[in-house]
């Protein structure tokens, strides 16, 4: 995956326009059912959200005639080497990544996808030419749309115990008490799901939930005439309170942990773009809304809008714009690379775009590089010895053998990364080792599917592995 500079006759030049050299991409699934039952999946109106927020980004960054199309970024074939994806192993986010990808990359049609063997037999593609793109399974959030609350799929104790805290401080017991009467009066509504004494601002978002899908997928809600717009109004208010404080603490960070690993993913996918030369251009990546509400506190945007302390819409995406204002015939330096911040509620189309706001609180929504990683530096956490003390874990992943083997290979890898220019990536050498580890981590794990591939063998799921065995619906 080199690539030894730009060309000129081949890169757009930029004069007083900017070249948009990677994105990164962080969406929320798209329509889904309701939690409360459990078995969580993926709604045809899910499925028509997330791949319409796909066209919308194609025609962004993609086609031919993209609006700030990413500079040498393949139009209509997809070039897997530059494209990077990835989703926890979840009924919904999962299936949200496949149908986004459709969106972004649609079948080329049978023309482009029709070839003559050597027999003069002609083989058309499946599908019209559907376009298969690889997505990575996400080491954290397996099954989190299944979960009441997010937090229990971090596996990290110190923000399970952080959030189990609020449960206990003063404005929550305020709002529990206040609320009780509003939450037992939807009981008509509810009462086949939900007891009595389940119906109080503890089960917030589960109960918002429940009506809010009802609301927007079930034609046979009995109790539509109840659920009126002021009644749905509250129940989101009150959801968006709850998942926020659980979410995020300014007093105790490891409450976001989510928000913070998150972060350096995110400077970790915008660095391969610089340390390849712009080989890599697109990341995307698919997460709960968890993440999108401990990222936005520690980032400080409800600084920007106060809309931030809501719950994002099912298919909302922050985006990360990585571009230069220079006229540009190769890579340019860091110093001249800048980073754009936007975020969208809901459905992305050409009538409802991403909207630029400032990050960290400060008042440019136009960051340089090395601003905007000592930005995220101050609260990202990148390498598991960082998650493991923070975290306060001690076992597993973070038993000290492990940790002792990952520390010993991450040392290796600690060298402050150049571009072609000889330009430093603005990166700490500390974050750069954190890359350097992860990359590391990549190319073993690519070894290692190399060799089951070429041993004929296959990867089986523990699950699956157990349905052969066993009758399990």
């Amino acid at each position: 995956m080199m690539f030894q500079g730009f060309l000129l006759a081949v890169l757009p030049v930029a004069t007083s326009a900017q070249t948009v050299l990677g994105v990164y991409i962080f969406s929320r699934h798209g329509d889904r059912t309701a939690k409360a039952p459990g078995s969580t999946h993926l709604t045809n109106l899910g499925y028509q959200e997330i791949f319409n927020s796909g066209t919308y980004f194609r025609n962004r960054y993609i086609a031919s005639d993209a609006s700030l199309k990413i500079a040498n970024i393949s139009n209509d074939l997809v070039k897997l080497s530059q494209l990077s994806v990835s989703a926890p192993l979840d009924n919904v986010l999962m299936p949200s990544a496949t149908g986004f990808l459709q969106g972004l990359y649609p079948p080329v049609g049978d023309t482009v996808s029709s070839v003559e063997l050597h027999n003069g037999t002609n083989v058309t593609a499946p599908l019209g030419g559907y376009q298969i793109i690889p997505i990575a399974q996400a080491a954290s959030g397996t099954n989190s749309e299944d979960q009441a609350w997010l937090q229990g799929a971090s596996n990290c104790q110190n923000a399970i115990l952080s959030s189990n805290d609020y449960f206990v401080s003063d404005e929550y017991m305020t709002l529990l008490s206040s609320t009780q009467a509003f939450y037992l009066g939807l009981s008509p509504m509810v009462n086949k799901t939900f007891s009595n004494d389940q119906l109080s601002f503890k089960n917030a978002y589960t109960i918002f939930d429940l009506l809010n899908v009802a609301n927007i997928d079930n034609v046979t809600f009995p109790s539509q005439d109840q659920l009126t717009s002021d009644t749905l109004f509250q129940l989101r208010t009150l959801a968006d309170n709850h998942e926020f404080n659980l979410a995020y603490n300014s007093s105790e960070p490891v409450r976001a942990i989510a928000g913070a690993t998150l972060a350096a993913q995110i400077v970790q996918g915008l660095n391969t773009t610089i340390v390849s030369n712009g080989s890599t251009k697109l990341t995307i990546q698919f997460g709960a809304y968890g993440s999108f509400q401990s990222f936005f506190g520690l980032a400080n945007l409800t600084q920007a809008n106060e809309d931030f302390y809501g719950i994002p819409d099912y298919a909302s995406t922050m985006v990360f714009e990585l571009y230069t204002d220079v006229s540009v015939s190769s890579f340019p330096s860091t110093e001249d690379l800048r980073v754009r911040f936007l975020f969208h509620n809901g459905t992305t189309n050409s009538t409802s775009e991403p909207t630029a706001y400032p990050l960290f609180g400060s008042n440019s929504q136009n960051l340089s590089w090395a601003d905007f990683t000592s930005g995220m530096g101050k609260f990202s956490i990148g390498n598991q010895n960082d998650w493991c003390s923070a975290c306060g874990n001690t076992t597993g992943v973070c038993s000290s053998s492990i940790l002792s083997s990952s520390s010993n290979g991450g040392n290796s890898s600690s060298t402050l990364s150049t571009n072609s220019n000889g330009s430093g990536n603005g990166l700490s050498p500390a974050a750069n080792g954190v890359i350097g580890a992860m990359v590391t981590l990549a190319v073993i794990l690519g070894l290692e599917m190399l060799a089951l591939l070429l041993g004929g063998y296959r990867i089986v799921s523990k699950k699956r592995l157990a349905s052969n065995t066993a009758s399990k619906s």
